[in-house]
């Protein structure tokens, strides 16, 4: 599953750029199987509020985070929330994403999820 935190419609975009389950963060959504994070940066380099508190109770379910971001912001807050999710909850951090990305970058991303998820899933089901 790919569950996603979009603000201004970038990482929807991406979203949709990508082949699987997908299902965007709702207050007091519970996960019990692997799943890709995708979000954007808040304000100066921060994690959005409703995905730290997502990541609070799912955390030990994300294989990976994919961010977005905008490199207008300066190189420390460019993507800066997926290496404070990568550090807090030891998740790696697969992308960084300057807006929508690139076609290659959603190349990545879905070789990602499908190593990394999608077996996994397949892999608990057996």
């Amino acid at each position: 599953m790919i569950i996603y935190a979009s603000r201004t419609g970038n990482v929807r975009y991406i979203v949709s750029k990508l082949i699987g389950e997908t299902k965007e963060i709702t207050e007091g959504l519970l996960l019990h199987q692997p799943f890709l994070l995708i979000t954007y940066t808040d304000r100066l380099g921060e994690v959005p509020d409703i995905v730290t508190r997502f990541l609070e109770q799912n955390a030990q379910h994300c294989k990976g985070v994919v961010v977005s971001g905008n490199r207008n912001f300066g190189h420390v807050n460019f993507g800066a929330a997926g290496e404070k999710i990568e550090l807090l909850y030891n998740i790696p951090l697969v992308r960084k994403l300057d807006l929508r990305g690139y076609p290659q970058d959603y190349k990545e991303i879905q070789q990602f999820y499908e190593k990394r998820v999608l077996n996994e899933i397949i892999l608990e089901t057996k």
